[in-house]
C-alpha cells in the first residue's frame, strides 16, 4: 500500500526520466515560491486553488468546487489517466491537503513525495531554476471519491467510532480564550494524534511496522470507522494518507476545528482526555 501513496525521491526521478513521466506539483500555502524546484514541477497555491472561500460554520477552508478544480487541474498539464506527484517544504504538512483534494476529485494515482523538497535534495538530484509551464491538460475531475465528513458527522464518529485530532497537542488541550474569541479545544470523544507524530526527523514517514504501532495504539486498526479532523483540513489529509499507506481508510472532515468552534451550540472539550 505504502507505494500507492508515497514515492521516493530516487523512484520519482527515475520516472520523471521515463518515457511516461508523472505531473509534479508543488504545493504552497499563499506565499509564492522561490528556487530551485523540482525539474518541471508546477505551482498551486492550496488558498485559493485547493479550497474554496470559508468562514463561520463552513470552516475556514472548504472543498473546491469541483469545476474550478478542474479547470485549475488542466492549467497545471494533469491528464487524464496519467499520474501525479505532490510535494512541498514542509514535510508534506501542505502537499498532503493537495493530495487528498486530487484523490477526492478521483484521481487515484495521486501520490506524495516522501520527504517533500528536502528529500529530493539530500539524494543530490538535479534542480529548475524555474517551475514548470506545461501545456494544458486535459484531465476530467469528479467529487466524492474520499470519505467525508460534517460537523454532525464528526460528532457521531467521535462517539461511536474513532475520531483522531491530528493538531499538535497543545491545540487539542486548549483552554482559556479572550472574550469573543472561538474557544479552544477538541471535539467530545476525539482522540489527539498529531500528524507529526507520523514522520522521523527527516521528514520521510515512519516506516510501515511503526506506522502500524503508532495508529493501532490509538485504535485506528481498522476494526471500525476512523475519521480525522484537525483545525482546518491541511495536516487531517497528512493523517489519512498514513493511515492509507498501513491499508486503513479514513474519512476527513474538511472543516474541523475552524467548522465546529464557530457554531455555539457545538460541546468543546479542554484538557487531554477525549471527555
Amino acid at each position: 500500500m505504502r507505494d500507492q501513496v508515497f514515492v521516493t525521491a530516487e523512484a520519482l526521478a527515475a520516472e520523471l526520466a521515463s518515457a511516461a513521466p508523472p505531473a509534479v506539483l508543488v504545493v504552497r500555502n499563499g506565499t509564492p515560491g522561490t528556487g530551485p524546484w523540482i525539474p518541471g514541477a508546477v505551482e498551486v497555491d492550496l488558498p485559493t486553488q485547493l479550497a474554496s472561500p470559508g468562514g463561520g460554520t463552513l470552516g475556514s477552508r472548504p472543498l473546491p468546487a469541483i469545476g474550478v478544480l478542474q479547470r485549475d487541474a488542466r492549467g497545471w498539464g494533469l491528464r487524464q489517466g496519467a499520474p501525479v506527484v505532490l510535494y512541498d517544504h514542509d514535510r508534506c504538512l501542505v502537499a498532503a491537503r493537495g493530495w487528498w483534494v486530487l484523490r477526492w476529485a478521483g484521481l487515484s494515482r495521486a501520490r506524495l513525495l516522501d520527504g517533500g523538497f528536502a528529500a529530493w535534495q539530500a539524494a543530490g538530484l538535479p534542480v529548475a531554476s524555474q517551475p514548470g509551464s506545461p501545456p494544458p491538460g486535459d484531465v476530467v475531475l469528479s467529487a466524492g471519491h474520499m470519505p467525508v465528513l460534517d460537523a454532525d458527522g464528526a460528532a457521531v464518529l467521535a462517539r461511536d467510532g474513532l475520531l483522531l485530532d491530528s493538531r499538535v497537542r497543545v491545540n487539542y488541550i486548549g483552554g482559556a480564550v479572550p472574550a469573543g474569541a472561538a474557544p479552544r479545544g477538541h471535539i467530545p470523544g476525539s482522540v489527539s494524534a498529531p500528524a507529526a507524530d507520523a514522520l522521523m526527523e527527516d521528514g520521510r514517514f515512519a516506516d510501515e511496522a511503526t506506522l502500524r504501532h503508532l495508529y493501532f495504539a490509538l485504535g485506528a486498526d481498522g476494526a471500525r470507522p476512523v475519521g480525522v479532523s484537525c483545525g482546518a483540513g491541511i495536516s487531517a489529509a497528512h493523517s489519512v494518507a498514513a493511515l492509507a499507506s498501513i491499508g486503513v481508510t479514513a474519512a476527513m472532515f474538511p472543516g474541523s476545528w475552524s467548522a465546529w468552534a464557530a457554531d455555539p451550540a457545538r460541546p468543546v472539550v479542554v484538557g487531554a482526555h477525549p471527555g
